[in-house]
């Protein structure tokens, strides 16, 4: 039995690394990937590209500005003079915000009236949006709690401001960096995409080009086939998930505090549901673009409904049901707690048992659809 699965094992990894094609995918695509949402994937927004419409232009304005212009997030691009120049700027997306003070806002400062400023802000990103207003709603408490004290301390009044200190302490990810919470979950994504691919397209290409009947009526046992066929591809996916970490860790430095024992073993049973969803996709089409179209149709819902960019609990209920089924959503849970908080299997075994439950239900009833289809 060994000695049949060693031979259409080194089948298996030539047939793949002799195709320049194929080397290339498994290669270059995840470098690539973790290289982009390294890089383009990123949520944090440190740069506002800013409008200023001062039409007041006295002390008074230009201080308030410059509490945004050198706050390090509001970069002043332009300074406008009119309405139209305002809406310019929002249509053609010159500027994501434009902050407008109006005349008499200094006087209005000056004799204590209630006066106002406005900002103008492209909302078409509301994320974004969310984030740029909460900016500036910090930027103008302390602006007014800074002229509460100057009232205070003009008209003599020495007792002080009450004030509350916020302290904030951000556990595991202390510089609240997306980079760091989004290269985690590329492992699932490449690991997921991979092995799904691989090995729907590598059955049914056998199928396409004839070799699939050598191989039943080849010595080889349906079991055995099947282990030979689906165990290169989960190396490969473990090759790409440890040259992923390597570069997560090395060039992008994420933070790795968890046990790499405990990843692979998270990864092996992982593999159980992927390869055999990409089994079961196998038997369903007859050519490889067949193939192809229905490894994208099962990957996108699932990578949607998995937490990698979208939190779960923020979804409709009757949708977050639908998560308890996919095996990716745990995967993501396990690999971003060995990334960074550093748990172990005694925090995260309650989504070992489901994603271990899910992966030997699928791989069962696949490799039972494959061994029924040859037989």
């Amino acid at each position: 039995m060994l000695e049949r699965i060693k031979a259409i094992l080194i089948k298996e990894f030539k047939q793949v690394l002799r195709d320049p094609r194929m080397r290339t995918v498994i290669l270059i695509s995840p470098i690539l990937q973790i290289i982009l949402f390294g890089y383009a994937a990123n949520r944090d927004i440190d740069f506002i590209p800013t409008a200023i419409y001062d039409q007041d232009n006295t002390k008074e304005s230009r201080y308030l500005l410059h509490r945004f212009t050198y706050s390090g997030y509001f970069i002043p691009k332009y300074y406008i003079d009119s309405q139209q120049e305002q809406d310019r700027m929002l249509d053609k997306g010159l500027a994501s915000v434009v902050l407008r003070i109006d005349r008499g806002f200094g006087r209005d400062i000056r004799s204590g009236k209630e006066t106002s400023m406005q900002l103008s802000l492209d909302g078409s990103d509301s994320n974004t949006a969310m984030i740029i207003m909460s900016y500036a709603g910090s930027i103008m408490g302390k602006y007014q709690y800074d002229m509460l004290k100057d009232k205070a301390a003009s008209i003599g009044v020495d007792s002080g401001i009450p004030s509350v200190d916020l302290r904030d302490r951000a556990w595991f990810n202390g510089n609240l960096v997306s980079r760091d919470y989004y290269l985690p979950g590329v492992v699932a994504s490449i690991v997921t995409i991979m092995s799904l691919l691989l090995t729907a397209m590598a059955i049914v290409r056998e199928k396409e080009i004839g070799t699939m009947e050598q191989l039943i009526v080849s010595p080889l046992r349906p079991l055995e086939l099947i282990f030979g066929k689906l165990l290169p591809f989960g190396v490969i996916a473990l090759i790409q998930c440890a040259m992923i970490t390597i570069l997560g860790v090395v060039w992008f430095h994420i933070p790795f505090r968890g046990s790499l024992a405990l990843l692979i073993l998270a990864t092996c049973v992982y593999l159980f549901t992927s390869l055999g969803i990409g089994l079961f996709i196998s038997t369903v089409a007859s050519t490889q673009q067949e193939a192809m179209m229905s490894v994208f149709l099962f990957y996108m819902p699932v990578f949607l409904l998995s937490g990698f960019a979208y939190p779960i609990a923020n979804m409709p209920q009757c949708i977050q049901y639908f998560t308890l089924i996919n095996p990716m959503r745990y995967y993501l849970v396990i690999v971003r707690g060995i990334f960074l908080k550093g748990v172990g299997m005694g925090i995260l075994w309650g989504n070992f048992l489901p994603l271990l439950a899910i992966g030997l239900i699928v791989i069962s009833m696949s490799a039972l659809r494959f061994r029924r289809q040859i037989a």
